[in-house]
């Protein structure tokens, strides 16, 4: 992979001064590195490929099982939903590996990918990615979860599984999710190969043994070709999650971490690990639950709390508040809809903003910037904390008239129903952190284009050497982004050996 003069000026300065630190100080200097995600625009695809499968090759000559540490996974995607309407991430399975796009889903727990033969699965996707399927024959490190294996039995206990033939069977699984899409298949064991981020900041080629979902039929949403990926990464806490396998196995912290770019390029950043920041609220996780669910109590828009009987967001069976990366916009219980939108419609700036209703949607045209325009909203939930949700939360663009841009509500009113859903349209351009060993989760307003710090001890203040993360996104190759490992690793392998020469 060829990296751009700019990158490679920064390199030489770093290993320059890396190298006369040494000479001066024989005392040693702290290491720190950043990891960059992003390729230059004019980067040839198949010399793209060929890093990477000179990097598979390097996997699989010394990869090892993973140690403890921040897992990193690269994103791409944008809440936009005229364009993408996702976020997704890249996972290396199998034995010789294959790269596969998943959704980043915290609403579910499996991840499954797409294998061969399937029926109903698309073959082609409009995000400008060549679809893969998934052959456990063709892999070296595969095996088939039988109704025998006892993952396969708690799994069953939880819903997660399925088996109506001999103990000798394959144990089978089908999903349904929110938008009535649906996916079956049976479990296999395999490799996942891990970006690790160890405690001396180098980054390593490491690798656990899971289990995951082979899916052979699909429907819904999910045959559609214009935003097809090959599977779902369900990030939730069941068993056989990811992060509850890895986690069980020492492998990873049980606590994870995301921050969603907001702007159409796109992109973030997903970390097995917590994201340490100043201004990271928690509240607790409502227990028993099947989803994250949180105890919101109330809202309030410009500062005056909405007049909602609490009784709304409180959680049974039937309603409650949810987080769902998987879910692209927001919706809200239908009783307290049409006072939050009423709320926003009567505090939206009169000289600059006009309001119509479109199609049953309340929209406005406004002259100038959304922030001086539009009121910020909060959202308060248990433990006295809030959650700041501005214009650009809950306002999607539809449009534009001359100069003044064209502006709906993006929360939808989930008719008939008491459950508030918190799609990407409220999580985008915010830190938020799954703390599943304190069982709470937090967040704070964040860039997250600039870098962060990352522990891999949830609920302590200690920070890696190495734990800043910095993601580069790059609007006119915003499907391409690929983390430049080999670059890291060499100035990681460098600034070890000179720390020890020193």
């Amino acid at each position: 992979m060829v990296a751009s003069p700019v990158s490679l000026a920064a390199l030489l300065f770093l290993l320059t001064a890396a190298a006369g630190t040494c000479a001066a100080d024989k005392g040693g200097f702290p290491l720190k590195m950043k990891l960059e995600r992003g390729v230059p625009g004019r980067a040839p695809m198949e010399a793209l490929k060929a890093r990477d499968r000179a990097r598979h090759q390097r996997m699989l000559q010394g990869s090892a099982p993973a140690p403890a540490g921040v897992v990193d996974f690269p994103v791409e995607g944008s809440a936009n939903p005229y364009t993408v309407g996702l976020y997704f991430t890249r996972v290396q399975l199998g034995n010789p590996p294959k790269e596969f796009y998943v959704q980043i889903d915290t609403g579910s727990d499996i991840l499954w990918v797409t294998c061969n033969p399937c029926n109903g699965c698309p073959t082609t996707s409009g995000l400008n990615m060549k679809l893969e399927s998934f052959e456990p024959d063709k892999s070296s490190s595969s095996s088939t979860i039988s109704c025998s294996d006892q993952r396969c039995s708690s799994a069953i206990q939880t819903g997660e599984a399925n088996c109506s033939g001999s103990s000798n069977s394959a144990c089978g699984y089908s999903f349904q999710y929110g938008d009535g899409s649906a996916t079956s298949g049976y479990y296999v064991s395999d490799t996942l190969y891990l970006d690790t981020i160890a405690e001396n900041g180098q980054t390593l080629n490491s690798s656990a043994t899971i289990v995951f979902g082979c899916s052979n039929s699909q429907s819904g949403d999910l045959t559609k070709s214009d935003r097809a990926v090959d599977g779902i990464f369900g990030f939730g806490q069941h068993s056989l999650s990811v992060i509850s396998q890895l986690s069980s196995a020492g492998v990873a912290p049980k606590v994870f971490s995301h921050c969603l770019i907001g702007s159409d390029s796109g992109g973030g950043i997903l970390v097995l690990g917590e994201i340490v920041e100043p201004g990271i609220v928690y509240t607790p996780l409502v227990q028993s639950q099947p989803h994250y669910n949180l105890n919101l109590e109330s809202i309030a828009v410009n500062g005056q709390t909405l007049n909602i009987d609490s009784s709304v967001f409180s959680t049974s069976n039937t309603q409650g508040t949810i987080v769902d990366s998987g879910t692209t916009l927001a919706y809200l219980a239908d009783q307290a809809y049409d006072t939050f939108v009423n709320a926003i419609t009567s505090s939206a700036s009169s000289s600059s903003v006009k309001s119509f209703v479109a199609k049953g949607n309340q929209c406005f045209v406004s002259s100038s910037s959304l922030n001086d325009s539009f009121p910020q909203v909060a959202l308060n939930f248990m433990g006295g904390v809030s959650m700041i949700l501005n214009p650009q939360n809950y306002l999607i663009q539809q449009g534009s008239v001359g100069n003044d841009l064209i502006w709906c509500i993006g929360w939808q009113k989930n008719a008939g129903q008491g459950t508030t859903i918190l799609g990407d349209l409220v999580l985008k351009d915010k830190i938020f952190v799954y703390d599943l060993a304190n069982q709470r989760i937090g967040w704070v307003n964040y860039d997250c284009s600039q870098s962060v710090n990352v522990t891999t001890t949830s609920g302590k203040n200690e920070h890696l050497n190495a734990g800043q993360l910095d993601v580069n996104s790059s609007p006119s190759d915003k499907y391409s982004k690929l983390l430049l490992s080999s670059i890291a690793a060499f100035v990681g392998h460098f600034l070890v050996a000179m720390a020890l020469l020193c």
